[in-house]
């Protein structure tokens, strides 16, 4: 049988990856998203995140959360937009995976020091990184849902070529053997769609990078 899988916030640059990913694979994707949809999605609704019910999200086996936020007023969507999917698939079998940041990834063994942290973090980026750490924080409260929070590596490149190869990490930054901390949304979405096909994730954070 063919994965259902739902994608929220389709129609961004990370949604239309995964979407395409998933539809090449066989799977049959369902898109939200507020504009008119020009992903590969063979379904989609028109309709905000916030107006979302348990019955939208009803019967998939998996819902991708590719919603993002990125000036200073909209920035603490992050956390009540993943609060409120999780609210609408707690307590069923769907799976909740997460496109996350790589901001709240560690880099020291002991956890204590976020990359976004270090000092060659740019500063313009650290008010995003700090947003969704928040939300990330306040997912793992969560035992009613089962999540997967996927972090990409510190370079995630739009447009990057596709090479379907990537390592998976954990909690902390993962350098490739090229000591790249590098990921294309197209390798990103290689990794969440093997996730969504064959992961055994359950509400923990993994990360990727490129191989």
């Amino acid at each position: 049988m063919n994965k259902k899988i739902a994608i929220i916030a389709v129609n961004g640059k990370a949604g239309k990856k995964i979407a395409e990913e998933a539809v090449n694979r066989g799977f049959d994707v369902t898109g939200f998203g507020r504009h008119t949809n020009d992903t590969a999605a063979q379904h989609y609704v028109k309709k905000d995140l916030f107006d979302l019910t348990k019955e939208d999200l009803a019967g998939f086996d998996a819902v991708v959360d590719a919603f993002g936020a990125f000036t200073p007023e909209t920035l603490p969507l992050h956390t009540t937009s993943l609060m409120h999917l999780a609210d609408l698939v707690a307590g069923t079998n769907t799976r909740l995976l997460v496109v996350g940041g790589a901001g709240s990834l560690y880099v020291d063994k002991d956890h204590t020091t976020h990359l976004s942290e270090t000092p060659d973090f740019p500063d313009d980026f650290k008010p995003l990184a700090t947003a969704m750490g928040e939300a990330l924080d306040k997912l793992r409260e969560r035992n009613d849902v089962n999540w997967i929070y996927i972090s990409p590596a510190a370079d995630f490149q739009a447009d990057g070529a596709k090479t379907g190869k990537y390592i998976l990490g954990g909690e902390e930054l993962t350098l490739n053997p090229a000591g790249e901390s590098v990921i294309s949304y197209a390798d990103y979405a290689v990794a969440m769609v093997d996730e969504i096909e064959k992961g055994t994730h359950n509400k923990e954070r993994i990360s990727v990078v490129k191989a």
